[in-house]
């Protein structure tokens, strides 16, 4: 009842959103009833309580020396103590008025005297003590029907999915300021240059692994794309590397690296460095879960040793900003900083927001991305009880694996993927070396249900489509698909669905999956997924779909790169990525052309 004030008499229109909500996914709503009858068993349990505690101190009792609310001391106020109304007001009717903020400093100090009409109200202890187990028992009751009812998050039923043609992105025929991509930044499980991920993904080498940082013996899933031998020598002091919480190394390397191959990063780079208009230069990097490991280490000392034992940045150092300001602090960047959480979706959406900036003129330089770090206890349990999870530890290197009809759920990865997006002419004036062109991208929500996706598509299909809109090319123009694709039943179809609304001739376009050798990294697989997508446009290489055995009968017709790389020279690319809460994103990336 305490925990819980949602179905407290006086806040009704609480009450009113909880059944608004839980109606709407199908489920049965808390009732106004419900909650009176919750009300009056604990409000005659209190009572009866009070009645006992003055039985057992033997009849006569003065009332007033009962602690009263400020509710009630500054309702006895504002009414006066009239006769024969002290039991209506100890017994804890609240009467809202809007005089009590008049009377709160007051009033608490306030000593009344006992009425006469009290002086015989006592009870026998037996008689309270059945008086108090019946109120009990009847606010029990309430409170276990209650909760009984009460809808659970991860057993909403979806949303009756509206039917819509797909949305198109509003175009004003405004010429824009253009963006590309002048450098990437890469930490993975196959290390921390771009160069050498890319060959691990273009030669179908797994990163998937026994989890081995942690005991994994009470949870079903006990492999994931963990890391062993990360290294951030030479881009993170050794003194605040050990204090940093893997997210943030992560994003700290893979930022500072993308800086690097710009030519931007202030240790190497001091000259160019110098020359940028710091006001102008924003970091942008996005997180699903922030510092999830850090915070978990500082709970575990909150309860084993006390609050004394916590370190003063669990709060700084768990915040999914941080990474970015870090990252800005030490450059000296004053322009656009902050970080999106928009679950496995993140990256994409900083990417989004970012190359924005750029184009409406607050910036010239972004360093955006995505950075993820949280395979610990807290985060692997989480995800096998919301049972997300592949449970294959049998064959870890085998467990993702998108759009097989052998798969049993995603496997947990963790990394971080960073661009630097540049504004064209700045990037020239400069004489920065453009890698490719950020051409659009786009954002949606399914508006459907926690977890799963519209099973039409149509929110990830409204997003494709106004992404290519926004990229100011034509649906047939592009030829490279990397895909979401985490290994889930759902997802995967869903995903193939909306691609097939978009593209009803999928001739000449290839579709891989990422996650297949790395795993879902979550707030980072966008950013690691787009550094993959600009090495294909840069190589001429696609990678490899692992796993992909038995395809499922959704991608018939649809080059999915099983197993072997192969070249393509790509003429556009969408990168997609979307997460829980329906978050739906795409990117467009192409070829730089003059």
């Amino acid at each position: 009842f305490f925990f819980d004030p949602l179905y407290i008499p006086g806040r009704m229109s609480h009450i009113s959103y909880n059944s608004i909500d839980a109606t709407a996914h199908g489920q049965t709503a808390p009732s106004t009833s419900k909650a009176v009858c919750t009300a009056v068993g604990v409000g005659l349990a209190c009572f009866a309580g009070l009645t006992l505690l003055l039985g057992n101190n033997g009849g006569q009792q003065d009332l007033y020396a009962v602690p009263q609310t400020v509710s009630t001391i500054a309702a006895s106020r504002a009414v006066g103590p009239a006769p024969g109304q002290a039991l209506h007001r100890i017994t804890g009717t609240r009467v809202a008025s809007s005089v009590e903020a008049r009377y709160v400093n007051d009033a608490v100090a306030e000593t009344m005297p006992v009425s006469n009409e009290m002086s015989g109200l006592s009870a026998s202890t037996s008689g309270s003590s059945l008086l108090a187990m019946g109120g009990l028992v009847l606010g029990a009751v309430a409170l276990a029907l209650r909760y009984l009812r009460r809808p659970s998050p991860t057993t909403l039923e979806p949303l009756p999915m509206v039917e819509s043609n797909v949305a198109m992105a509003a175009t004003t025929g405004e010429p824009r300021r253009r963006v590309v991509v002048t450098g990437l930044g890469i930490a993975s499980v196959f290390g921390n240059d771009v160069d050498e991920y890319y060959d691990a993904l273009l030669e179908g080498k797994s990163g998937i692994k026994m989890i081995d940082k942690f005991d994994t013996e009470k949870f079903s899933t006990k492999f994931a794309g963990q890391f062993t031998d990360f290294s951030s020598e030479g881009l993170i002091p050794p003194k605040t590397d050990k204090k940093y919480d893997e997210t943030i190394r992560y994003a700290i390397v893979a930022a500072k690296k993308a800086m690097r191959q710009a030519g931007i990063e202030k240790e190497e780079n001091p000259d160019a460095h110098e020359k940028l208009d710091k006001a102008r230069v924003g970091v942008l990097i996005g997180s699903g879960m922030g510092g999830l490991g850090t915070l978990e280490t500082g709970v575990n000392a909150l309860n084993k040793r006390g609050v004394r034992a916590m370190s003063p940045f669990v709060i700084p150092y768990s915040i999914a900003n941080m990474g970015g300001s870090l990252v800005a602090i030490e450059q000296g960047f004053m322009g656009p900083n902050y970080s999106i959480a928009t679950a496995c979706a993140s990256a994409n959406y900083a990417f989004c927001a970012a190359a924005d900036h750029i184009r409406n003129g607050r910036a010239e330089v972004m360093v955006t991305g995505g950075s993820e770090g949280s395979i610990c206890p807290v985060g692997l349990g989480g995800f096998v009880a919301c049972r997300a999870l592949s449970k294959n530890n049998e064959n870890p290197t085998g467990a993702s694996r998108p759009w097989d009809k052998n798969r049993d759920g995603f496997v947990m990865g963790e990394g971080a993927g960073v661009l630097v997006l540049e504004e064209l002419e700045h990037a020239q004036a400069r004489g920065a070396n453009i890698i490719c062109e950020y051409l659009g991208g786009a954002i949606t929500c399914d508006a459907h249900h926690v977890t799963n996706p519209r099973p039409d598509g149509l929110g990830v299909a409204s997003s494709i489509e106004m992404a290519i809109e926004d990229a100011g090319i034509e649906r047939d123009q592009v030829n490279y698909i990397n895909a979401h694709a985490t290994s889930t039943d759902l997802g995967d179809v869903a995903e193939v669905k909306a691609i097939r609304k978009v593209f009803s001739n999928m001739d000449g376009i290839k579709m891989n999956a990422t996650k297949s050798l790395i795993g879902h990294c979550l707030g980072a697989a966008g950013g690691m997924e787009a550094v993959a997508t600009v090495k294909a446009i840069e190589t001429g290489m696609v990678h490899p779909t692992l796993n992909l055995d038995n395809p499922i009968d959704e991608i018939d017709g649809i080059d999915c790169v099983p197993h072997k790389k192969k070249a393509h020279e790509i003429t556009a690319a969408i990168s997609n990525s979307f997460g829980f809460g329906g978050h739906n994103s795409v990117c467009v990336f192409g070829p730089y052309k003059e």
